[in-house]
């Protein structure tokens, strides 16, 4: 079972991938469709097995690296929190493979994507199941390649490809970061298994390592490697300029990337490396600072922007903030509660956002959308239960989850955790009232569209619904069914996965907190919901006037606080004037100077000089004759004089 909800991705990548021409773009999809479903079924009997059963089981499959005496297996890790991560990968997957069937049905190269999307879960598997850390980079540099594939999908885009080329750069940067953190956990611990790394952690908490000439604490330098990872997986702030320009590839692949799987590869990270994370305060410490920030800075973005799938990607970059500071203040399971919620609602999010995209003609800009709902109705209710639960609306997955981290973070009682809470309570608000400024401007009021467009806007085929229903039902029932799991019952439920010290266990002490930090998230829901319903309904061209007010804060959020314009001219500009100063320097005048093309062209001045000789004249050779003569004369006559 366990080899099935692993490998079925693979065949389906290498069946489709290898023989797609063979077997057709229909064959392809059926192919794919079906190994994703195979998969997603035995990841949800695995997670009866071994979450509700109480049953993890480590799966050695065959020896991979035997050098001297390190020696590392492939195997397969099931335990709880990986048994998690295969259901929400497989089954969001299964859902965006159904839904590509219908919604690439007029691409030209349907076998290729579907080969790709499937590469990228199996890769996301490999991460998620790793039994060490070698295994885990592996999948993780997978799951890099595979979003660079699917990023630049439609590679006739100059703009596709500029960024596929951006995340995997970015990503590059994190991923140095990783390595070194797992070549020091090697050196520290002599182990890059999971299980030798954390016998160990309690016995080197107070060992230092020296890094770059400072004596610094073991464990934390290796948790601050890793978050380093992490942030560029994960899309946080720094490390995040990536996510928005990876919408330029096929809403699917946005669906999947900043759903369930590329996106949420650091949270997983942390919470896997929670055993050394609970022995590091000021690595918790920094990863809840980062992430708070990442939570307010992005929805602050997705206030101001236009494009539908762009708004809904800074709302993947605040969501994946509070998943981050809930790990900071050693709340594991509940960013592992929210990862599974946000999974289904932002998937469903994404699909619908791709249901109106199909609808009305591949446009975009919610500012040539709305009064369309009743022309698309299933695609807008399903859009309203997506974002009820990102909001945190009572009875809708998100309530429960992002409740908890922020309960979590208050009962911190840290300096750090409070700010934590106060970035979650003003990102929440900023998160509700964006939502509905996007319900209200893609389906609402007098539409601003073509009447070409308006006239061909049509429900998406049932190919689409279909996933977006599955999707609909876990983002209304996760959080409640989850709820005592994830929360009261947390250690029972995920068992030996996740490791909390007594005295961090913010989850417990969050069922503690003031009534007034309970009500706070609803209550700023709700006010950003009403206000978005002010300025985009009720009234019109007051949206415009608050620019006006607040020019110099909106052109810092619409030009998302100036990152990319930052980096371009700190990093890019300095990056390409030193490669100028190497090449035209460095490589043409000294390199190529001095080496080839120094003596290519003494040779040649040298055979110039002595072909003007030839000239055919009989004194110029007995010239020349004599010359030579008279220097093998002296030659001789210095050897023997002068010669040893």
């Amino acid at each position: 079972m366990e080899l099935i909800a692993v490998f079925a991705p693979l065949a389906g990548f290498l069946i489709a991938f290898l023989f797609g021409k063979q077997i057709g773009d229909k064959g392809a999809q059926f192919v794919t469709c079906t190994g994703l479903v195979m998969a997603a079924a035995c990841s949800c009997a695995l997670f009866y097995q071994v979450v509700l059963g109480h049953d993890p089981r480590t799966i050695a499959l065959a020896p991979w690296i035997a050098v001297g005496t390190f020696n590392v297996q492939w195997a397969l890790r099931v335990d709880q929190l990986t048994a998690i991560m295969m259901c929400v990968i497989n089954i969001v997957s299964a859902c965006v493979h159904i839904y590509s069937v219908g919604y690439m049905s007029h691409d030209a190269n349907k076998a290729r994507f579907m080969s790709y999307l499937s590469l990228f879960t199996f890769a996301m598997l490999m991460l998620v199941t790793a039994d060490n850390l070698l295994q885990l980079f592996f999948g993780w540099e997978g799951v890099g390649l595979a979003s660079y594939l699917l990023i630049g999908f439609w590679n006739y885009k100059p703009s596709a490809n500029a960024a596929a080329v951006k995340a995997f750069v970015v990503n590059r940067v994190g991923d140095f970061g990783l390595a070194l953190g797992i070549m020091a956990a090697f050196m520290i611990f002599g182990t890059v298994q999971f299980d030798g790394i954390f016998a160990q952690v309690a016995d080197k908490a107070a060992d230092t390592f020296n890094f770059l000439g400072y004596d610094v604490n073991a464990v934390t330098l290796v948790c601050l490697l890793l978050f380093v990872g992490a942030c560029g997986k994960s899309a946080q702030l720094g490390l995040h300029t990536w996510l928005p320009d990876a919408m330029e590839g096929p809403t699917p692949v946005s669906a999947l990337i900043h759903a369930a799987t590329m996106v949420t590869a650091g949270v997983f990270l942390v919470s896997r490396m929670s055993p050394l994370f609970e022995y590091s305060a000021d690595a918790r410490a920094i990863v809840c600072f980062v992430g708070a920030t990442t939570a307010f800075v992005a929805a602050t973005i997705g206030l101001t922007q236009f494009d539908i799938k762009r708004v809904i990607a800074y709302s993947t970059m605040s969501q994946l903030g509070y998943m981050f500071f809930a790990l900071g203040v050693s709340a594991y399971s509940a960013a592992m509660f929210h990862l599974m919620t946000h999974a289904f609602f932002k998937a469903l999010l994404f699909l619908g956002a791709g249901s109106v995209i199909h609808a009305m003609s591949g446009e975009q800009d919610m500012r040539k959308m709305g009064g369309i709902w009743k022309l698309i109705p299933t695609t807008y209710v399903l859009m309203w239960i997506g974002s009820l639960a990102l909001a945190g609306i009572p009875f809708f997955a998100g309530y429960y989850s992002k409740d908890l981290i922020l309960e979590a973070a208050f009962a911190s009682g840290s300096g750090i955790g409070r700010y934590a809470f106060a970035m979650g309570i003003a990102a929440a608000l900023m998160t509700a009232f964006y939502s509905w400024r996007l319900i209200i401007m893609t389906f609402h009021g007098n539409t601003r569209a073509d009447k070409e467009v308006i006239d061909h806007v049509h429900e998406s085929p049932f190919v689409m619904l279909l996933p977006l229903f599955v999707l609909a039902t876990g983002a209304v029932l996760a959080g409640a069914v989850f709820m005592h799991s994830f929360g009261t019952d947390h250690a029972e439920f995920l068992g030996e996965s996740l490791k909390v010290l007594p005295e961090n266990d913010t989850v417990l002490k969050a069922h503690h907190v003031e009534e007034w930090v309970k009500l706070a998230p609803l209550v700023a829901g709700i006010l950003g919901i009403g206000f978005a319903y002010i300025v985009y309904m009720f009234r019109i061209g007051m949206a415009a006037s608050i620019v006006r007010c607040f020019k110099p804060l909106h052109t810092l959020f619409y030009n998302k606080w100036f990152f990319d314009e930052i980096y371009h001219a700190v990093f890019v500009q300095t990056a390409y004037k030193l490669g100028r100063i190497f090449f035209k320097v460095g490589d043409k005048a000294i390199i190529d100077g001095l080496g080839p093309d120094g003596i290519s062209a003494t040779s040649k001045s040298f055979g110039g000089l002595l072909s003007r000789f030839q000239s055919g004249y009989m004194f110029h050779y007995a010239f020349v004759m004599m010359i030579g003569l008279i220097g093998l004369v002296s030659w001789f006559v210095y050897r023997l004089n002068f010669g040893s």
